[in-house]
């Protein structure tokens, strides 16, 4: 679990976060989301100890990150995993070599060893064989799942997503929502995503925050939000035509449940 308790942020006279407090839970997908500009990045970054808080903590299974010395910072975050926005892979590296780059960091494996995890990772994101192919020989999906397996293979407590379907098709955004949420039960991870996919959100959320103009304007999961009457939410949530469509559907369906009840 990780939380955050009353964290404030400001660059020079900027606030950008204000009095933000939320806990991030083992086991689900908890996605932090907004507008540009509301807050949600520098939220993530704080999270992860790349920005440190004005006032505030934030807490790994209660210990304060904001507090740690070099040491302790740096095994917390040998336990995160990063899945980065544009994937972030070396173009002279093939996939294998990128995916072991992790391990040849921050462990005394066998090369042998590594070359057994990195097939076990490369085989839970269904890209099996594809070892010896480079970056620029690859898709966007493909990308990011090499990313997504370079992030748990040294099986970290805590994944941090961000905007993973950036740049991604609906039907490749879908399978990486997919598997980011399969490995979050299966590792039992605190998994925290940055996004404004609102097929993420419906399909993905069992957390979800929406931050707005530097505070946490509201807190539930997808389906608190078909029921939401909290308008900057809705505003932003139901700007699509699709989801407006998604919303009244799920609506009724719930109408006619409790009829049948009845």
């Amino acid at each position: 679990m990780i939380e955050a308790k009353n964290v404030r942020k400001s660059f020079g006279e900027k606030v950008v976060l204000e009095d933000v407090s939320a806990v991030m839970e083992t086991g689900k997908t908890n996605l932090i989301i907004g507008s540009s500009g509301s807050g949600k990045t520098v939220l993530m970054k704080c999270m992860i100890g790349l920005f440190k808080p004005d006032s505030g903590q934030i807490l790994y299974e209660g210990q304060d990150l904001t507090a740690m010395d070099d040491k302790e910072l740096k095994e917390v975050r040998t336990q995160i995993g990063m899945l980065f926005q544009g994937s972030a892979l070396f173009d002279s590296m093939n996939v294998e070599h990128n995916i072991r780059f992790p391990l040849d960091m921050f462990t005394k494996m066998t090369l042998s060893e590594k070359r057994k995890r990195v097939n076990e990772v490369l085989d839970r994101v269904n890209l099996k064989d594809a070892n010896k192919k480079f970056p620029s020989e690859i898709s966007g999906g493909m990308k990011k799942r090499v990313a997504l397996a370079r992030a748990i293979v040294l099986n970290p407590k805590y994944l941090f997503c961000d905007e993973p379907n950036s740049g991604l098709d609906p039907q490749t955004s879908l399978v990486i929502d997919k598997l980011i949420k399969e490995i979050t039960i299966e590792y039992n991870m605190t998994t925290v995503v940055n996004t404004h996919d609102m097929n993420t959100v419906m399909e993905s959320g069992d957390n979800i925050v929406y931050m707005y103009e530097g505070r946490k304007q509201w807190e539930g999961s997808s389906k608190d939000i078909i029921f939401s009457d909290d308008q900057k939410l809705n505003e932003f949530i139901f700007a699509s035509e699709f989801l407006t469509k998604a919303k009244e559907m799920s609506r009724m369906e719930a109408e006619h449940e409790r009829n049948k009840k009845a």
